[in-house]
């Protein structure tokens, strides 16, 4: 049984994607448009934060809701991924690294979501 958040692998395939978005939006060219900066930044990091926010949330249903949500933002982090190749601030090949960790991440918290069904316990382990 997982006892907390942080032995998910579905988390800790969202955190090595928000790691891969900060070292692509500290680029220099891509660091100047701040407000996809600020957009992929905060989506990146929603889709790990809803994770948690699930986990700690009282029951496999709300966590399966917080999983969904988390999947969406992924995906809006592939979204803003074609933004940033079609303004030429990633190369093609940079954009087909990450790329498959929003497409990792978006089916491990889809598989996730239908394997709650396994209990998941609630109480904080820190």
């Amino acid at each position: 049984m997982i006892k907390k958040f942080e032995d998910l692998g579905v988390l800790q395939e969202a955190r090595e994607l928000c790691k891969e978005i900060f070292s692509q939006i500290s680029e220099d060219n891509f660091s100047k448009d701040f407000a996809l900066v600020n957009q992929i930044n905060r989506s990146s990091g929603s889709v790990m934060d809803n994770i948690a926010e699930g986990f700690g949330r009282s029951g496999n249903k709300e966590f399966i809701q917080y999983l969904s949500i988390s999947k969406a933002s992924c995906t809006e982090v592939k979204s803003q991924l074609y933004r940033a190749l079609d303004r030429n601030y990633l190369k093609t090949e940079k954009a087909e690294e990450v790329n498959p960790a929003t497409t990792t991440t978006t089916a491990t918290s889809a598989t996730t979501t239908t394997a709650t069904a396994a209990p998941v316990s609630t109480k904080s382990h820190f």
